[in-house]
């Protein structure tokens, strides 16, 4: 199997055409189709910036597995790329702290930005104004523990509730009740939620949020 096998490959796991991803690496129509050796160095440049969670050595050898684990320890600060992932696709946000083999459907760069976990784009407006159905909130996984909570700020977390699973964006803040904790809206038609602490299945701080503008 040579690089142009991996790629046709490459293409099949990611659900992309091979002229999708031709388009996406600036590569003209019908270059992977044509390709008899290997790949030049600037391609492989632009196929790795585009994608950066295919495994190099995989690529060009054949050699470890096709995708590159992101944890971001080996990425300068300033340049780290935040994977965004799709937790209606996935196992979660439990799947995606597991590392279940859970891959991002794309990758973002924010200068500046303090060391994060990832971002997923946000879906219902319990939030809004503050944070929009469409938004991209950016996380920091924290440690289950009562003790890691920073009152009164905004978390990403998972929890299970009568023998149902949910994953939401609210403020946590202190609740009256012994072993609970409350989950609170910006938007007034969402009502303070009290749910057990031991629900809690997995955490993460808001770090940002990305709001995207449409000018007409």
């Amino acid at each position: 199997m040579g690089v142009k096998d991996r790629i046709l490959l490459f293409c099949k796991s990611k659900g992309i055409s091979v002229r999708q991803f031709e388009i996406k690496c600036q590569m003209s129509n019908g270059y992977v189709s044509s390709m008899r050796k290997g790949i030049g160095q600037k391609k492989l440049e632009q196929v790795l910036n585009v994608f950066p969670d295919l495994n190099r050595e995989w690529l060009l050898y054949g050699e470890g597995d096709m995708f590159i684990v992101f944890d971001g320890s080996d990425i300068p600060h300033s340049k780290k790329q935040i994977p965004v992932y799709n937790l209606t696709a996935t196992a979660g946000l439990v799947g995606v702290f597991q590392n279940q083999n859970v891959q991002p459907t794309e990758f973002i760069s924010i200068p500046d930005l303090p060391r994060v976990d990832g971002a997923i784009y946000v879906r219902g407006d319990s939030m809004d104004p503050l944070i929009k159905s469409g938004d991209i909130i950016i996380f920091k996984k924290v440690e289950l523990s009562l003790d890691n909570i920073i009152w009164g700020q905004i978390y990403l977390l998972s929890y299970t509730f009568n023998q149902d699973d949910y994953t939401v964006i609210k403020y946590i803040k202190k609740s009256k009740k012994e072993g609970y904790i409350q989950l609170a809206s910006v938007n007034p038609l969402f009502d303070p939620q009290d749910i057990p602490s031991s629900s809690i299945t997995a955490l993460a701080l808001v770090k940002a949020s990305i709001t995207f503008h449409t000018i007409e």
